[in-house]
């Protein structure tokens, strides 16, 4: 791929950056590699996109930030995230019994300061392993929104809710209206809300069961009142399948189609392990998009997700980390190579879930799920500046080779880089992390901050729990139906 046309271009401006690469990986439409190629950045833009020599030959006054021994990709968009703090301490348990025991507890006496803290951190990990966008479903999002202004990273937030009288210590419908109306952001549109425009509020559900009828019409009728898109978990364990059938009489995603869940401006589901063909074929015609969360799955012990089946139904796939206690880490690289090398597993074919079709989910898959791929995703003059400067002069990425029949990039980006390799990160033109360093905070304070705010949640939380076990032996009640 060339520059831009230099008849069909601005004139060059005072304030252009220009960011000479050893490769350039665009993850555009055909795929294409340049290397020895460069980027233009005007203001928070792309403004063009080509080869090194011809690209500042047409812009000789341009800012040089060279990037020696780099590549430079769209940035990561982590489709499924939940900030928190509790990072080691909830392990070894299946889903429902993790939430009952860890995570709900948790929420009960979740202050908001501690919240924010946990974004922070959050935030800050994200950006410095390469993730641009985050979709974070958490509380208190005020905060999150603040700390995401403050570090710049682009930000959806899904508030934490339960709209039902058995949980009501989440966030409410209340809460997740108040964020609608102070960001007012557009997914789909040119910018969200706040932060100039890099956070787009969605409306969110923990989970259907956790809405009670009324709860669930509410959360439809707030996304088509603001257009915002809707967001929750579903059929992330087998269990589900067989719960949805006793209340509804349907599998999962056609309850939520009978539910109103998908007539909705956009649609988003996290997790989607247990689909059938059926289910496959129905959220594919509704343009329902899917966060594929391989890490969580794994490590919760929900299954393995029918991901080969989506793409080749064209279901916009995103690739998320899910939360630091069900993963333990935000590293997006890592995402990657567990999807590839979980995908193989599934099939049992060593050619399924090729690097290329990794390297898509992980930046255009979840930019198109979030109905942002006019803005994200890859490299091309017009969209925002979210770029990432990869490390290749490392063993990791050793040997090297851009193209013909041993190209092996687009593999060692997916199977050998780690979030560690990242040395350059930028959001709409603005560098967020620079030799590997976060410049928009200092790193130490956050990390004092949210280990600050550790005993006291603990504490609290094993009060309650003590509380629930006095009166019951079987500590606090499940989600489902007789339990």
């Amino acid at each position: 791929m060339s520059a831009t046309d230099a008849t069909a271009r601005p004139e060059p401006q005072s304030g252009d950056r220009v960011l000479p690469a050893d490769f350039v990986v665009t993850m555009n439409g055909a795929l294409d590699v340049i290397a020895d190629g460069a980027v233009v950045v005007r203001g928070t833009q792309i403004e063009a996109v080509g080869a090194a020599s011809a690209i500042l030959a047409d812009y000789p006054h341009a800012e040089m930030t060279a990037l020696p021994g780099r590549l430079l990709m769209p940035g990561l968009v982590n489709a499924h995230h939940h900030s928190g703090v509790l990072r080691g301490t909830a392990e070894h348990l299946p889903v429902w019994e993790w939430l009952r025991l860890h995570i709900d507890p948790m929420h009960r006496v979740l202050r908001p300061d501690e919240a924010e803290a946990a974004s922070w951190l959050c935030y800050a990990e994200g950006l410095l392993s390469g993730t641009t966008t985050v979709v974070d479903m958490w509380r208190f999002m005020q905060g999150s929104a603040r700390a995401a202004d403050a570090l710049g990273n682009r930000l959806v937030t899904v508030n934490y809710v339960g709209a039902h009288p058995d949980y009501d210590y989440f966030d409410t419908l209340d809460d997740n209206e108040a964020m609608l109306e102070q960001y007012g952001g557009r997914p789909g549109g040119a910018a969200g809300g706040g932060a100039g425009g890099r956070i787009y509020p969605w409306v969110g559900l923990e989970h259907p069961f956790y809405a009670d009828e009324a709860g669930q019409q509410r959360a439809i009728a707030l996304a088509n009142k603001y257009n915002a898109g809707f967001y929750t978990h579903c059929s992330e364990s087998e269990v589900e399948v067989a719960e949805f059938e006793a209340r509804y009489g349907a599998r999962p995603m056609f309850a939520l189609e009978k539910l109103g869940f998908f007539d909705v401006p956009r649609a988003m589901i996290a997790h989607a392990v247990w689909l059938d063909a059926d289910e496959v074929e129905l959220i594919a015609a509704r343009r329902v998009g899917v966060s594929h969360n391989p890490v969580s799955n794994m490590k919760l012990a929900s299954g393995m997700a029918p991901v080969a089946e989506y793409l080749a139904a064209g279901v916009a796939v995103g690739l998320g980390t899910d939360g630091e206690k069900e993963n333990n880490n935000l590293d997006m690289f890592e995402e990657m190579k567990v999807a590839s090398l979980l995908g193989k597993l599934r099939k049992m074919d060593a050619a399924a879930m090729d690097s290329w079709q990794v390297l898509q989910m992980a930046t255009m898959g979840g930019a198109r799920a979030l109905g942002l791929d006019a803005s994200i995703g890859s490299l091309e003059p017009g969209k925002q500046a979210d770029l990432i400067a990869v490390r290749t002069d490392t063993p990791r990425m050793t040997p090297l080779i851009g193209e013909g029949p041993y190209a092996n990039l687009h593999h060692n980006l997916v199977h050998a880089v780690r979030g560690s390799d990242v040395d350059l990160t930028m959001v709409d033109g603005r560098i967020l992390v620079q030799n590997g360093q976060l410049v928009t905070a200092d790193l130490g304070s956050l990390i004092q901050d949210a280990r600050s705010v550790v005993p006291g949640l603990f504490a609290r939380r094993s009060a309650y729990l003590a509380s629930v076990s006095a009166t019951s032996p079987d500590g606090p009640a499940g989600l489902f139906t007789g339990s």
